[in-house]
């Protein structure tokens, strides 16, 4: 069975790291990015409700949360609605398929106040549903060690940053594309990772336990 490589930052990446050993995956970890708060200021304006697509806000948000505690959270998935928690917050609403999903299920007539990473998608609100933005958390990439990538290692891609970092290093470290499969947690991070891959698939859903079903799938067909 080919080995597994994690990227993610922490404290994803032991998670995924844990979880992947759990299903019998030889896997190890090299982090590309730490994640680093940002100083922010909360906006003024009256808000309604809350909308996080990151656990790592409300690690990295600071002191400044505490005076948003009384909103309610619509959150991207469980361990953001574990984070918020964690922090003092009522989550309102959990998504289970991205940010974008979980915006679309927001009521008309809400202002929300979106807490999120320098690194974001372009979220849609419907209509009758505004948003301000904050940026309070940054994920700061780290050069790649190529050692770990001894063995040609199944990579495992969380974000479309990471997979635009990852491409780059390999190319800077003159890397063969043609060497390594990735195995990416969607079709936003599919596209960053850009072509000349051994091999590049999409998991089923947008969640690490998808993510790990697709890497055990492909360790399997390239052991075949």
């Amino acid at each position: 069975m080919s080995a597994v490589l994690i990227l993610r930052p922490e404290p994803g990446c032991a998670a995924t790291l844990a979880a992947a050993r759990g299903m019998g995956l030889a896997a190890r970890s090299a982090p590309l990015f730490a994640i680093e708060p940002r100083e922010w200021n909360v906006p003024t304006a009256p808000f309604d409700a809350l909308l996080v697509g990151s656990a790592n806000a409300f690690r990295h948000g600071g002191a400044q949360l505490e005076t948003l505690c009384h909103l309610p959270v619509h959150v991207v998935g469980e361990a953001t609605a574990e984070a918020a928690r964690a922090a003092g917050f009522t989550v309102a609403g959990i998504g289970s398929g991205g940010l974008q999903g979980v915006l679309d299920g927001i009521a008309p007539g809400t202002h929300l106040l979106r807490l999120s990473g320098e690194e974001r998608i372009e979220l849609n609100p419907p209509t009758g549903v505004s948003i301000d933005e904050v940026v309070v958390y940054a994920s700061v990439p780290r050069p790649l060690d190529p050692a770990a990538l001894n063995g040609n290692p199944l990579v495992l891609l969380h974000s479309a940053e990471a997979a635009r970092h990852f491409a780059a290093e390999c190319d800077r470290l003159a890397i063969d594309r043609a060497a390594l499969s990735l195995a990416t947690i969607g079709p936003r991070v599919t596209k960053a990772a850009g072509s000349g891959w051994r091999a590049l698939e999409t998991a089923a859903q947008p969640s690490d336990a998808a993510l790990l079903a697709l890497a055990a799938r492909m360790c399997q067909s390239s052991a075949r």
